[in-house]
């Protein structure tokens, strides 16, 4: 069967798809991990055959929508997981609203459902689709589990000495300016979908800021009196990194870093410190200290995350925790079992310790097969078609330089850096020696 896996973020779940990809290779199915134009240009021209297509999100805007039904329309069977999650929220309600609509879990085959929450709410919402809504798990999840901790060890990208990790999530220090947010919001309906929406986009937004001053005011605190340890600030995908090196810039012991996966972080941190980021749910899970940090009253605080760990209010508490955190750092070993996991999580997250998630997807995969999705690939003629597209846009760029006037400058898309061939496959023998899976697995990067 022919397995096309859309990643969007690679820096949130490259890592999770490559494990999708690649226990469903070793049962013999052909995967392309891809971002999107490959995937839909491949089969719009009929380069690439009949699939199942893993998409992160059926958000119900008439793009999606159009290019999901011309995807039908080339017999490829759509599939999804929403990215996105919604982990953080009380409930699922207004999540589903935003995210789904009856026409675009019409358009899918199998929707994959993080835990019961999600699962339960959008079977609520969408009855009538309701056998197509399947509590899975996430692939993301899987990673945040034990088992895989040595898949996270390597020593050659950590630090040399021990590191706090703080996970960033402000909409203040996002790459695109507020009002093309707004704009990108607007045009997919979620304001009309949430009246709501609007005004609390506005004032969380404000709030960002006087988030972001205080963090940068902590960290400078913890970078001047800290007892031996780094601070790695780890910004979120959507974020300018280049604001964030600003900020911090000539601060001693302070990184700004979003090379690989934040997993990679939490693993090998003593400690992790936020404000509204659902790293701490991972961190929770991967049983590593939890530090909140929340200087001020907030009124647009993310309700699950900042619920978790140590609530620190003032920098000099701050201070005398994370010291505390690092001296006892070696004192425990959180690899040799899963901790309990609090029942607010385990109630939005799906673990099952006997199978993965993965699993269950490949299995939903298999039982959608027809003769249809196997059909064989000429992957020759993909791999010069996915260098006619670079081409494309390296063309794009010279021009759109050249000529700034006449034509919108071309913007590196900054979810999804060139990938590199040695470190993929890294990652692919890494998965093979834990999992033990004795099949040869051919991987390739086409371009």
């Amino acid at each position: 069967m022919n397995i096309y896996i859309h990643n969007e973020i690679s820096s949130r779940e490259l890592d999770s798809k490559i494990l999708l990809g690649y226990l469903a290779a070793s049962r013999g199915h052909q995967v392309v991990i891809s971002r999107l134009k490959e995937i839909t240009g491949g089969i719009k021209f009929k380069i690439l055959a009949p699939g199942v297509f893993l998409t992160k999100s059926l958000t119900p805007d008439k793009v999606k929508i159009d290019r999901h039904q011309k995807l039908i329309d080339n017999k490829t069977v759509v599939t999804s997981i929403d990215e996105e999650s919604g982990i953080d929220q009380k409930g699922y309600d207004e999540f589903a609203i935003n995210r789904y609509s009856d026409v675009s879990i019409d358009q899918s085959s199998a929707v994959f459902g993080w835990g019961d929450d999600d699962t339960n709410t959008l079977k609520k919402f969408y009855p009538k689709n309701s056998n197509k809504i399947y509590k899975t798990g996430s692939p993301r999840v899987d990673l945040w589990k034990s088992f895989f901790f040595d898949y996270w060890v390597d020593t050659k990208k950590m630090l040399k000495k021990p590191f706090l990790l703080i996970s960033s999530n402000l909409n203040c220090t996002n790459f695109r300016p507020f009002h093309q947010n707004i704009k990108i919001l607007s045009d997919a309906g979620y304001f009309k979908r949430n009246s709501k929406l609007s005004k609390n986009y506005f004032y969380k937004w404000s709030e960002d800021y006087k988030k972001l001053f205080e963090f940068i005011e902590a960290i400078k605190y913890l970078s001047k009196n800290n007892i031996g340890y780094d601070v790695v600030l780890r910004p979120h995908p959507t974020e300018d990194i280049n604001a964030w090196k600003i900020f911090l810039k000539d601060i001693p012991n302070v990184h700004v870093i979003r090379e690989d996966s934040i997993t990679s972080w939490v693993k090998n941190a003593f400690a992790v410190m936020h404000n509204g980021c659902t790293t701490a749910i991972e961190a929770t899970i991967s049983g590593k200290p939890v530090i909140t940090y929340t200087p001020f009253q907030m009124e647009y605080a993310h309700e699950l995350s900042n619920t978790l760990g140590y609530q620190i209010k003032t920098k000099e508490e701050l201070l005398l925790k994370t010291n505390e955190l690092f001296k006892i750092s070696n004192t425990s070993d959180i690899k040799k079992s899963d901790l309990k996991i609090p029942e607010e999580i385990s109630n939005k997250l799906y673990i099952d310790k006997n199978e993965l998630a993965v699993e269950k997807i490949i299995k939903i995969w298999e039982s959608l097969d027809d003769s249809n999705l196997s059909k064989s690939n000429n992957w020759i003629i993909f791999y010069f078609f996915c260098k006619i597209v670079n081409f494309v846009e390296f063309l794009r760029k010279i021009i759109g330089r050249l000529f700034p006037s006449k034509f919108i400058p071309y913007k590196e898309n900054q979810k999804f850096p060139p990938l590199n061939e040695k470190d993929v496959c890294a990652k692919v023998e890494r998965f093979q020696n834990i999992l033990g899976v004795k099949k040869k697995i051919k991987c390739k990067l086409l371009s």
